[in-house]
């Protein structure tokens, strides 16, 4: 009997061997995944670098597109909504890392002393953690995050005005929704404390790096992990960060795990296999160094031209460090 035939970012880690039993495996570089490799396919593991939409996916045996990420911006959900493909994502398998890199950056750039208030917009599995980390500090947090707000009530929360107007310290953890695009913009900056610190770890596409370089003179530290236009970075905006790594806040050994075991077992669930369904990333040793982000800095300074390199191969580290 033929098996059928999963399409995979050959950059999803801990995956070698592991569908070969059920499936004919094609591992491609997630950017190259072109519409004749998916035509004959019956499932799709993703990361963010391929765009899943009718563009690629029209004329496709595709039954389950899964991805190793918490985000599903990349997904055009209505098209596989409408078109019986069922979409799997890995929500929070990252949260933890992404929570790490802003804690260290904080500390590396001594922005982590008791009595600092720190402004966290987006309040979700990474958000709700930061938040945790600050306050284990001493530090005093302000909470921004509509929706929840909507959901929970008032209490805990900031309005977005009276947190950018206290906060020496503004971090975003927000989605990449439609509506959230451009959402840190010259209004925003202009919004925030004269010499406070802004931390972007989210989705380049939400700050408008324009008005954010224009606002530049009236902050202090500005940490950037993600960019509009990945790979092809502002270089002025790299410039004028204190701390700029290539889209690596989520790149620990923990939340790829975490993530590979949530497509594995999405593609246990899509085709009723009992193996993969229990699947879980075993064996793997954690490195016992802590984070120095400034190494990941100097990288990315010393060769933007070789952003998505540096993220393909980058060396997972401990996020429990």
């Amino acid at each position: 009997m033929q098996r059928p035939v999963l399409v995979v970012d050959r950059d999803i880690p801990f995956l070698e061997g592991v569908t070969d039993p059920w499936f004919e495996v094609r591992a491609l570089p997630g950017k190259a995944i072109g519409p004749a490799d998916v035509r004959d396919a019956a499932a799709l593991l993703v990361r963010t670098r391929t765009r899943c939409d009718a563009a690629l996916l029209d004329g496709s045996a595709i039954r389950l597109v899964a991805t190793a990420t918490i985000g599903t911006d990349h997904i055009d959900l209505d098209y596989c909504a409408s078109h019986g493909i069922t979409v799997a994502s890995a929500p929070g398998c990252n949260a933890a890392a992404v929570a790490q890199y802003v804690r260290v950056a904080l500390h590396t750039l001594g922005l982590d002393r008791p009595g600092t208030t720190l402004g966290v917009i987006g309040v979700g599995h990474v958000g709700t953690l930061v938040a945790e980390a600050g306050r284990r500090r001493g530090i005093r947090v302000l909470l921004n995050d509509p929706p929840r707000e909507a959901a929970e009530g008032p209490a805990g929360f900031t309005p977005l005005p009276e947190l950018l107007a206290q906060s020496d310290v503004v971090t975003l953890h927000i989605p990449l929704w439609p509506e959230n695009r451009d959402f840190a913009d010259a209004a925003f900056f202009a919004a925030m404390k004269p010499g406070a610190s802004f931390i972007n770890a989210s989705r380049g596409e939400v700050v408008d790096e324009a008005a954010l370089l224009a606002a530049r003179p009236k902050l202090d530290k500005l940490v950037i992990d993600v960019w509009k236009n990945e790979p092809d970075i502002n270089r002025t905006l790299l410039a004028a960060a204190d701390i700029a790594t290539p889209h690596i806040a989520g790149y620990s050994i923990q939340g790829k795990m975490n993530g590979t075991t949530a497509v594995v077992r999405a593609l246990g669930e899509a085709f009723d296999i009992d193996e993969l369904k229990s699947f879980t990333v075993s064996g793997v040793t954690l490195p016992q160094d802590p984070y120095d982000i400034l190494q990941d800095d100097a990288k990315l300074r010393n060769h933007p031209e070789l952003f998505e390199q540096l993220r393909s191969v980058y060396a997972y580290r401990n996020d429990q460090l």
